[in-house]
This record gives C-alpha cells, structure tokens and sequence, in this order.
C-alpha cells in the first residue's frame, strides 16, 4: 500500500525481527518494482558483533542488498539506539511498523513518527483494539 502512496525509499532499522522481516520484504517486492530503494538505518557500527551466525549471515546480507546504508555512530552507546528511531520517524512519510507495546524501541518510534505528523500504520491489530499506550 505504501508504494500506491508513493513511496520509493523504505528505511528499515537493521534490528532483528520486523525490520530484517521488512527488509526481505522490500527486497523481494524490488524483484518486479527497480525504482525501489532499500535504506539501512543502522544505529553504530557494532550493532551485530555479538549476534549468533544465522542472524549475522541474515543481516550481512541484508546490508549487501541495501541500496543505501547509514552508520549513525561507531560504536554502541546509550543514546544510538534512540537516534536511529529520530532518524527513521523524520525521514518517513508513511510508517509502517508492528508495534505491540509502547514502551519499547519500536513504540518509541512510533510515538516520535505520530508526534511529527506521521501517517503509521501498525500492523499489531490489537494496538487498534485498546491495549495500553504506555
């Protein structure tokens, strides 16, 4: 639906679970779409360093199928992780997220996304049928 919209850029956060799950996605739906463009945010360098094989190799792989890659900082730190959100909320149009508690990373990023004017579109239905906002 977002490409409906208009969106050629979709930025993903590099983390594991819906943004690798996106990330595939995009990859897959840029098989019949080439304008679309597969934007890594990463939120430092060493984001993966500790991370078992499988989701090495998954993200290593990812990264070498992104058309564009951002580093936000080199190395981990308390505040990286919270600048890539900022950095995703404000450089999307639309955002599509799977958010099943606001207080998380990806609340986190939701919140931002809605508080700067955002479209979100959260694909954790029960969000939309009154569980806690906080």
């Amino acid at each position: 639906f977002a490409y409906s919209e208009g969106c050629r850029e979709f930025c993903v956060g590099g983390a594991l679970g819906f943004d690798t799950e996106a990330a595939k996605a995009v990859i897959k739906f840029r098989m019949s779409h080439s304008d679309v463009i597969l934007h890594v945010v990463v939120p430092c360098a060493d984001q993966a360093d500790s991370w078992g094989a499988s989701h090495r190799a998954m993200y290593d792989y990812l990264i070498g199928c992104a058309d564009r890659v951002s580093v936000l900082s080199d190395s981990y730190h308390g505040s990286c992780m919270k600048e890539r959100n900022r950095r995703l909320a404000e450089s999307c149009d639309i955002m599509i997220a799977y958010c099943n508690r606001y207080a998380s990373g990806a609340g986190q990023t939701v919140k931002m996304a809605e508080l700067a004017g955002k479209k979100v579109y959260n694909l954790y239905s029960a969000l939309n049928s009154g569980i806690d906002r906080e």
